[in-house]
């Protein structure tokens, strides 16, 4: 068909709307605590956090998995919640920033980024600090990065370059990363709970 035919067909020919995807119930269990909602099966997790649960801690830069200001923990590992469907998350542990620390009782990343004064505008600083929470598990568990000498990383090992690699799936357009690595670095070398 000429590509003149092909204009005037979409012209006037409408799109097919999406099929209507009843909700359905989904249970979450998000910062310890289970959450029963009905939402459709294609909601993303980052949205059921932020417009169902009013979860705002959790930012949609993005909605493309690029930037990491979605970054939430589900089973200790970090994921972009713009990239996952909420009901895939159904019977797993999700923690988001709010459910890092308590009210009056930060987290040690969460101390640690304002001691340091790791975020300036502060839009991507939940994920980042999910991500230092996460990045804090993988190298307790010795877990391996593309820079990782070997197929473990050992105690004492973990360099300014190695937490730059670990973190680099969060952007920050202030460029606040040399305070970002300052904060968890001293998180480690203080060896505070959760490092």
């Amino acid at each position: 068909m000429p590509e003149d035919q092909l204009n005037q067909r979409a012209v006037h020919e409408p799109l097919a709307a999406a099929p209507h995807v009843p909700p359905q119930k989904v249970t979450l269990r998000i910062n310890g605590a289970l959450h029963d909602l009905m939402i459709e099966p294609r909601v993303a997790l980052l949205d059921a956090l932020r417009e169902v649960l009013e979860l705002t801690g959790t930012k949609k830069g993005c909605d493309r998995g690029q930037c990491g200001a979605c970054t939430v923990l589900v089973d200790g590992q970090r994921i972009n919640a713009c990239l996952t469907l909420a009901i895939m998350q159904e019977g797993r542990d999700i923690v988001t920033v709010e459910g890092l620390g308590e009210f009056g009782v930060p987290h040690p990343v969460q101390q640690a980024f304002m001691d340091c004064d790791g975020f300036q505008c502060g839009y991507c600083t939940p994920g980042q600090v999910c991500s230092a929470v996460a990045l804090l598990g993988e190298v307790a568990r010795g877990d391996a990065s593309r820079l990782t000498q070997g197929d473990a990383l050992l105690a004492g090992e973990l360099t300014d370059d190695e937490i730059r690699e670990r973190m680099s799936g969060n952007l920050c357009r202030c460029g606040a990363y040399p305070n970002i690595v300052s904060a968890i670095r001293g998180v480690v070398e203080r060896g505070a709970p959760g490092a």
